[in-house]
């Protein structure tokens, strides 16, 4: 299976690119020809790590910092791709539009940043519920909205979100977590719907339990024996698919979530 765009290179962006999945996608889609804009919030040595093994294989990345749930701070950050007024200039390192004058079109969107704050829901603090709904389902709303117009536009582009199991069938103690990834799942199959006519395919990938700090710490050997394929998966498992959906290969498929889970149901 040939993962990844198929024509020529374009220009994408993986949200939480630092570590885990994120950094697994963010190295398959350099892979493929893509230039990866990398984003991150604080960790600069992790995502660094991230841009030089690209690098080292020949690919190409840009770090791009910014908190997600900050609204403005993200339209900051997107300005140089962003549609409306107060875009900013083009990123240093990144890609430029071969038509001079034009705006350069992040073509590719992973939003897979999130964090878990799990705990029994009577104990749940506010602070919790809202860092997790709001990197997730804030965080797609910063991030997407203001590259909408341009993949409009562009007449091709592809939405990944990266929702979860937790967010199809719930889980004992993360009700915020799969509250989240509900709605994150909710606004893909929507979205998918508005784009679709424009060629641009929105869709979810949902892990189940993927070899990551996570859930590193929890009892695995428990855990595994749920599993029918008595494993956890990969990051690289998961940004295959990711891979896959970013593709030519990919264009007839929209609106949709793809579990990637071992059998876990």
């Amino acid at each position: 299976m040939t993962t990844a765009p198929t024509t020529s290179a374009r220009l994408a962006l993986v949200t939480g690119a630092s570590r885990g999945i994120g950094a697994a996608i963010a190295e398959e889609l350099a892979a493929a020809g893509c230039h990866v804009l990398l984003n991150y919030q604080s960790n600069v040595e992790r995502a660094e790590e991230v841009r030089q093994r690209i690098e080292a294989r020949g690919g190409q990345a840009t770090l791009l910092p910014f908190d997600v749930r900050d609204a403005a701070a993200t339209a900051r950050a997107l300005a140089p791709w962003s549609d409306g007024e107060g875009a900013g200039e083009p990123l240093a390192g990144a890609p430029q539009p071969e038509r001079p004058g034009a705006r350069p079109v992040i073509e590719i969107i992973v939003n897979n940043a999130g964090i878990t704050r799990d705990g029994p829901f009577p104990a749940m603090e506010l602070e919790d519920w809202e860092a997790v709904t709001r990197t997730s389902l804030d965080g797609f709303f910063n991030v997407t909205r203001p590259l909408m117009m341009p993949l409009v536009h562009h007449k091709w582009g592809r939405i990944i979100n990266i929702a979860s199991l937790s967010g199809l069938v719930g889980n004992r103690g993360q009700v915020n977590y799969s509250a989240a990834k509900a709605g994150l799942i909710g606004a893909t199959r929507s979205l998918a719907q508005e784009l679709a006519k424009r060629h641009v395919t929105v869709n979810a990938v949902a892990p189940g339990l993927i070899d990551t700090d996570m859930v590193r710490g929890l009892p695995l050997g428990e855990i595994t024996r749920q599993i029918p394929m008595r494993r956890l998966g990969t990051a690289a498992e998961v940004a295959k698919l990711v891979g896959f959906l970013a593709s030519d290969h990919a264009a007839y498929i929209t609106g949709q979530i793809i579990g990637i889970n071992g059998g876990l149901a």
